[in-house]
């Protein structure tokens, strides 16, 4: 009977020492905290990520549709000042400057690309170049 005393009471000892550690250790308490709180901020994150790409695609469409009013507008003005004005002489026309109707459909200017390379030597390989 006394074995059975015994192996009782280290059952009783080993459950109420896990509740003693689990509810005692002020490490896992923090530990637990940390965890919570870096859940939270990553869900914060991932929220402000979303909200920014949808501004920026709300953006881009908002730009997008400005340009195009503003080539309707300007396109416009350039017929209407041909029409309505016929004798003016080409530099008196505020409008001159205007789109061809080919360019019309074009969203972008024509833009010079830079080249990577130069016409000559230069640099370092310059000077080594000379004294072979």
């Amino acid at each position: 009977m006394t074995w059975e005393y015994a192996l009782i009471g280290l059952v009783v000892g080993i459950i109420i020492g896990a509740v003693a550690m689990r509810f005692g250790n002020s490490k896992l308490r923090q530990q637990q905290a940390l965890q919570y709180e870096l859940e939270k901020n990553k869900a914060e994150l991932e929220e402000y990520r979303e909200e920014l790409v949808s501004h920026f695609a709300r953006s881009a469409e908002l730009l997008d549709n400005m340009a195009d009013d503003y080539r309707q507008i300007y396109q416009h003005m350039a017929k209407s000042s041909s029409n309505l004005l016929p004798g003016m002489s080409p530099d008196a026309n505020p409008f001159r400057n205007r789109l061809a109707e080919s360019e019309a459909g074009n969203d972008q200017a024509p833009v010079q690309m830079p080249r990577d390379y130069s016409d000559g030597a230069s640099g370092l390989l310059r000077g080594s170049a000379k004294r072979d």
